[in-house]
C-alpha cells in the first residue's frame, strides 16, 4: 500500500497555513453555537416567562436539542455540498449559516414583547445554527485531515477539537467577563444579547479567512478522476460503504453522550446539583475546558505513534469504570475545588475520544464521499444522543432520578468501547493514504 498521501507533497507552510485557517473558522463558529448553552440561565425566562427555573431550562434545552436534531440535515445538504464544490465552499457556507443565526438571537424579542413568536424565532436561529454545525463538521473533519499529511495527521487534526473546546472556552471567558461587568439583573434584562452580537461580527471574519484557503489536494484529485456528468448519487454511493457509515455511528455515541455531559451541561450541573454560584460555575468551566484543549494535540500526536484504537479504547474502559463514581461524587459534593478537580478528571479520560475522533472517520471514506460519509452519520449520532444529553439529565433530575443519568451515559460509552474493540485501527488502514 503506497502510504503516502497527495497532501504529503505541500509545503509545511501551506500546512500549517491552511491548519490554522480552517482551525480559526471551526473556533467561530463553535463560540457562536456555544455561547447559547452559556447564556441559558440568563435569557430563559426572557423567553419562558412563568415557570420554575428547571422547566425554564428544559424549554430552553429543548429548543438547543431541536438545534441538534436537525444536523444530519446539515450534514447530509453540506456534505455532498463538500464532496461535489468543495471543501472551502462548503466551509464558508457554513459559517454564513451560522452568522445569520448568531444575529437572529441577538435581536429577537422577549416573549413579553412578542408573546408565542419570541420563542420561535428562537427556533428558527437555532435550526440554521444547527444546518450549520450539521455540515461543518465532516467538512472541517474531512478538511484538515485532507491537508495535514499521513505523518503527524493525528496531531494536526487534533486541532479541530482544539478550536472545537477554544469556541466553549471564549463563551466561558465571555461570561466570565460580563459576570464581573454586569449585574445579574443586566445579564437577564440585556446583557445576554452582546456575544451573540459578538458571534455575529466574529463569524464575518470567519468567512473572510475561509475564502482565502486553498483547497485539499484530495479533493482536487478526486474531482480530476470523475466528469461532472459522472457523478454518483450520493445516497447509492453511501449505501456501499454500510459499515464505515455504522463505525461512525457507533464510535461517536458514547463519545460525543460524555462530552456534553461534561462541557455543555456541566456548568448547568454545578449550579443546579452541586449548588455552587453561577460565578464558581463559570469560572470550573472555564479552567477545565482550557486544559481539556491543551490535551487534545498531545492525545492526537501519541495516536500518530501508537494507533487510534488504543487510544480510543482508554476512553472508552476509563468512561466506563469511572463515569457513575465521578459524577456521582460530584453530585455530593459543595467544595469548589474539589468539583473543579472531579471535572478536569473525567475531561482527562473523554480527550481519549476527542483528540482523534475526527481523523478515525475521515480515514474510513475515499475523497469523493468522505465529508458526506463523515458528516451525515455523525451528525445522526450528536443530534440522538449529545443534543439531547442536557434535556435528558435534566429530565431525570425533574423526575427525582438524577443518577439514572449516570448509567445512561456510561451504558453508551461501553456500547461504542465494544466498537473500538472490534474495528480495525484507521492509522494503518487509512484511506486517505489511499487517495
Amino acid at each position: 500500500m503506497n502510504n503516502r498521501a497527495p497532501s504529503d507533497d505541500i509545503s509545511m507552510q501551506a500546512r500549517i497555513k491552511s491548519i490554522l485557517g480552517g482551525s480559526i473558522g471551526n473556533l467561530i463558529e463553535w463560540y457562536d453555537f456555544y455561547i447559547y448553552n452559556f447564556f441559558a440561565l440568563y435569557f430563559a425566562k426572557s423567553f419562558f416567562p412563568n415557570s420554575s427555573p428547571t422547566a425554564q431550562l428544559l424549554n430552553t434545552f429543548g429548543i438547543y436539542a431541536i438545534g441538534f436534531l436537525i444536523r444530519p440535515v446539515g450534514g447530509w445538504v453540506l456534505g455532498v455540498y463538500a464532496d461535489r464544490a468543495g471543501r472551502r465552499a462548503a466551509l464558508s457556507l457554513s459559517v454564513t449559516l451560522m452568522c445569520m443565526g448568531s444575529l437572529i438571537i441577538a435581536l429577537s424579542p422577549t416573549y413579553a414583547n412578542a408573546g408565542a413568536f419570541a420563542p420561535a424565532l428562537l427556533l428558527a436561529a437555532r435550526l440554521l445554527q444547527g444546518l450549520s454545525l450539521g455540515g461543518e463538521y465532516g467538512a472541517s473533519a474531512t478538511y484538515l485531515s485532507e491537508v495535514a499529511g499521513s505523518r503527524n495527521r493525528g496531531f494536526y487534526s487534533s486541532f479541530q477539537y482544539v478550536t472545537l473546546i477554544g469556541g466553549q472556552v471564549l463563551g466561558s471567558l465571555t461570561l466570565l467577563v460580563m459576570q464581573a461587568q454586569l449585574t445579574p439583573a443586566e445579564l437577564e434584562g440585556w446583557g445576554w444579547r452582546v456575544p451573540f452580537f459578538i458571534g455575529a461580527a466574529c463569524a464575518v471574519f470567519g468567512l473572510y479567512l475561509r475564502r482565502g484557503l486553498i483547497e485539499s489536494a484530495e479533493f482536487t484529485k478526486a474531482q480530476k478522476s470523475q466528469s461532472n456528468a459522472a457523478r454518483p448519487n450520493p445516497f447509492a454511493e453511501l449505501r456501499k460503504h454500510p459499515v464505515a457509515v455504522l463505525l461512525v455511528f457507533g464510535l461517536t455515541m458514547g463519545g460525543t453522550t460524555a462530552f456534553y455531559t461534561y462541557t455543555t451541561y456541566m456548568p448547568t450541573f454545578l449550579v443546579n446539583t452541586v449548588k455552587l454560584s453561577r460565578d464558581q460555575a463559570t469560572q470550573i468551566s472555564f479552567i477545565t475546558l482550557l486544559l481539556f484543549a491543551l490535551m487534545q494535540p498531545l492525545f492526537g500526536a501519541i495516536s500518530d505513534q501508537i494507533g487510534r484504537r488504543p487510544v480510543l479504547l482508554y476512553f472508552a474502559v476509563l468512561g466506563t469504570l469511572f463515569t457513575v463514581p465521578i459524577l456521582t461524587a460530584l453530585s455530593g459534593t459543595r467544595d469548589y475545588m474539589t468539583a473543579l478537580a472531579l471535572t478536569l478528571a473525567a475531561l482527562v479520560i473523554v480527550a481519549g475520544y476527542t483528540s482523534i475522533n475526527a481523523v478515525v472517520k475521515a480515514e474510513l471514506f475515499p475523497a469523493h464521499i468522505r465529508a458526506l460519509g463523515v458528516g451525515f452519520p455523525y451528525a445522526l449520532a450528536v443530534s440522538i444522543f449529545g443534543g439531547t444529553a442536557p434535556l435528558i439529565a435534566l429530565a431525570f433530575k425533574d423526575s427525582g432520578h438524577e443518577a439514572w443519568f449516570y448509567w445512561y451515559v456510561t451504558v453508551l460509552i461501553a456500547i461504542s468501547g465494544m466498537v473500538y474493540a472490534r474495528m480495525r485501527d484507521t492509522k494503518h488502514a487509512s484511506l486517505i493514504d489511499r487517495d
